[in-house]
């Protein structure tokens, strides 16, 4: 019969509001992830690795980063069929809002998937981090007979709040699903299925797996996804599929990976943060699956005199007798003599200053491109393009913090995010 036709699409979200301020100008997707890459990075490269390159990526809010980033970094060659393709949301003569929720995103751009005949519709969401083989959960969705296969995490019931949560029978399929149950709900009749867990990864039910939660994950035969959305119903997890497990054989995919939604900034650093241990939960070193995102051509990063532990350094970057522990420095990182570093992950720039620009700046008091010198951070995020003065203090010294913006920064969990483009005079103390 040929080779299933899979057409992929990402969800890019909404605003990002649980993000920001790392989205006040740019879309969630696009925000900057592990020193060299963006989160969009993440779901493309395992469709590419599961060999599905017809891809669409719906977004709405400030996509004009997203859209250079798309098109300077996934193009393929005039002798492939692949694209990937930014879908913003537009005003048309049958529809003049925004997309609604994710199920209204993928209904309003069913005329431009079309052209692709597809078999399967494969949707992914923007800002999660794993990695997996598609053409795997694929199988299982032809051999079990469903018209729709959602990906499955095995979690606690304190996890189970934030999430969608199903029932299934000794076989995966799906015959109930709840989204995100209040903690003081009774869903005790949700519990995996003991023969299930056990034939599919031969774990035993105890507390920390007695749930299964949606990751966001779905492969729909194309025929029933365009049924379940001739309607106005808005959301996947909310409406679709609770609608669709009543009427049509609906099947559970086990993924037993590490998977991470990426949705707060607290989720974010220590997500990142975590890349730069000794032994990270998510590998970027694996060559079979790799990661890809824009090759920039940059040197080395040049390390003059300094100490680095636990930490991840990106191309292009300049460090000089520095102190630098369990962080994440970015392409382009500029930082000068003395500054210590400790838990901060730093996005770095997009451009190196000239010997003109740094003279403009010391002529009128601003600080260069990086890390000045001296300063100490510790329990950071500076976004790109960002300038810390020399002899700064962000978040050393014991003094309130409350959550909040404020301008050049905000605090969320105790994190401070120094915004994109922004300046921190000599000597500030955060």
């Amino acid at each position: 019969m040929g080779k299933p036709k899979v057409v992929a699409i990402i969800l890019g979200g909404g605003k990002g509001t649980r993000l920001f301020p790392l989205t006040a100008d740019r879309a969630k997707p696009a925000v900057p992830f592990a020193g060299k890459y963006r989160l969009v990075d993440i779901p493309i490269s395992n469709c590419i690795n599961s060999g599905y390159t017809k891809i669409y990526l719906l977004t709405q809010f400030n996509s004009a980063s997203l859209h250079n980033h798309i098109a300077s970094t996934y193009v393929f060659d005039q002798f492939h069929s692949g694209f990937v393709q930014i879908l913003s949301a537009e005003q048309t003569y049958s529809s003049e809002s925004w997309y609604q929720g994710t199920a209204d995103a993928v209904r309003k751009n069913l005329k431009h998937f079309h052209d692709q005949e597809a078999d399967y519709y494969l949707i992914l969401s923007g800002d999660q981090l794993y990695r997996m083989d598609f053409s795997k959960m694929l199988q299982r969705h032809i051999d079990s007979g469903a018209e729709l296969t959602v990906a499955a995490k095995t979690i606690s019931r304190k996890e189970a709040t934030g999430l969608g949560i199903m029932k299934t029978n000794a076989k995966g399929m799906i015959t109930q699903f709840l989204e995100k149950p209040a903690p003081d709900l009774d869903i005790s009749n949700y519990k995996v299925n003991a023969n299930y867990l056990r034939n599919s990864l031969g774990e035993e039910v105890n507390e920390s797996n007695e749930y299964l939660a949606s990751m966001g994950i779905y492969i729909f035969t194309a025929k029933t996804m365009e049924e379940a959305l001739d309607n106005d119903k808005t959301d996947f997890g909310k409406e679709i599929i609770p609608d669709l497990t009543k009427k049509k054989p609906v099947a559970s995919y086990l993924f037993n990976g590490f998977w991470e939604d990426i949705g707060t900034i607290k989720a974010f650093y220590d997500t990142n943060l975590d890349l730069a241990s000794i032994n990270p939960k998510f590998n970027f070193y694996d060559e079979k699956m790799p990661i890809y995102t824009h090759r920039r051509h940059l040197p080395a990063t040049k390390v003059n005199f300094s100490n680095i532990t636990s930490s991840l350094t990106s191309e292009g970057s300049i460090i000089t007798n520095a102190y630098i522990v369990n962080s994440i420095i970015g392409v382009r990182t500029i930082i000068e003599s003395g500054a210590s570093l400790d838990g901060v992950y730093c996005m770095g720039a997009t451009y190196y200053e000239t010997e003109k620009q740094k003279k403009y700046n010391a002529e009128h008091g601003i600080p260069n491109l990086g890390i000045g010198k001296g300063s100490i951070i510790k329990r950071a995020i500076i976004d790109m393009n960002a300038r810390i003065g020399e002899g700064c203090r962000i978040g050393i010294d014991n003094i309130p913090r409350n959550d909040g913006d404020y301008g050049d920064y905000s605090i969320h969990d105790g994190i401070i995010v120094i915004t994109k483009g922004s300046t921190i005079p000599n000597g500030t103390v955060l």
